[in-house]
């Protein structure tokens, strides 16, 4: 029962009140596993409340692009702030040269799974290059396998009621600054300065940098065979609730 101080802020911050019943989170649940990359990035602070610092301003930063991808999704135009206007750009020149469609009822949407009993909410349901799947959007330095586990549950939730569903894509938008003599990539997200480069590549690593302007960054990978990332995702929550039994058995999910 650690890390609540009580049971309304648990149920806050883990999951939703549907229909007068409670039900976890999808992206708590996948908190469980470990993330040997957010560790290694705590380790290389100063302190933990410095790795906390920039934490919370790059996810303000991702919650900015979250929000100005929605209205732009939903066909709207809204402002964009100064910081994150590469990424909008190169979003936007993006999915008109895809020619991405989406569905206006299924940007945003809540889910439930009655069946396995956890909600969540999706960025997107889309058409793309000729397939229906559920889109997610990401604003990480890389795609990583754990959003396959949140992705198959938004599927898995969702396989039912959508005609047509069988796929589904990470988005990634990103920005950074490229170097113009050997493509090395500056990220400043968080205000943290973080150099990416091919370690494979000794002129990356031997370069003496020169940053360009900020420039977006976007990448998409279909991920088509959720079954096995769907079953993974069920352990996670079958860990989950057992770390969380005491204030399951309060909520009474148990």
């Amino acid at each position: 029962m650690f890390g609540f101080t009580s049971l309304e802020k648990f149920k806050e911050a883990c999951g939703y009140e549907i229909d007068g019943f409670w039900y976890p989170r999808v992206t708590k649940i996948v908190e469980i596993k470990a993330k040997p990359a957010l560790y290694r990035f705590y380790a290389g602070m100063a302190n933990f409340a410095a790795a906390e610092k920039i934490t919370k301003q790059s996810a303000s930063e991702g919650t900015m692009i979250h929000e100005a991808v929605e209205h732009i999704l939903l066909g709207e135009k809204p402002e964009i702030p100064p910081l994150i206007q590469p990424s909008i750009k190169a979003f936007l020149e993006f999915i008109v040269n895809k020619n991405i469609h989406v569905d206006p009822n299924y940007i945003e949407k809540r889910l439930v799974n009655f069946e396995h009993r956890y909600a969540g909410t999706l960025d997107a349901v889309a058409l793309i290059d000729g397939k229906v799947g559920i889109l997610d959007i990401k604003t990480s330095m890389e795609i990583y396998r754990d959003y396959n586990l949140q992705t198959s549950a938004y599927i898995a939730a969702l396989k039912d009621q959508v005609k047509g569903l069988e796929t589904r894509w990470i988005l990634r938008i990103d920005q950074s600054r490229p170097c113009a003599n050997c493509g090395a990539l500056l990220r400043t997200k968080g205000g943290r300065e973080k150099i990416k480069i091919d370690w494979r590549n000794p002129f990356q690593k031997n370069c003496e940098h020169e940053w360009g302007e900020m420039e977006g960054k976007i990448e998409l990978q279909e991920f088509p065979y959720w079954e096995d990332d769907f079953h993974a995702f069920l352990g996670a929550k079958k860990l989950w609730e057992w770390e969380n039994v005491d204030w399951l058995k309060k909520v009474g999910y148990i």
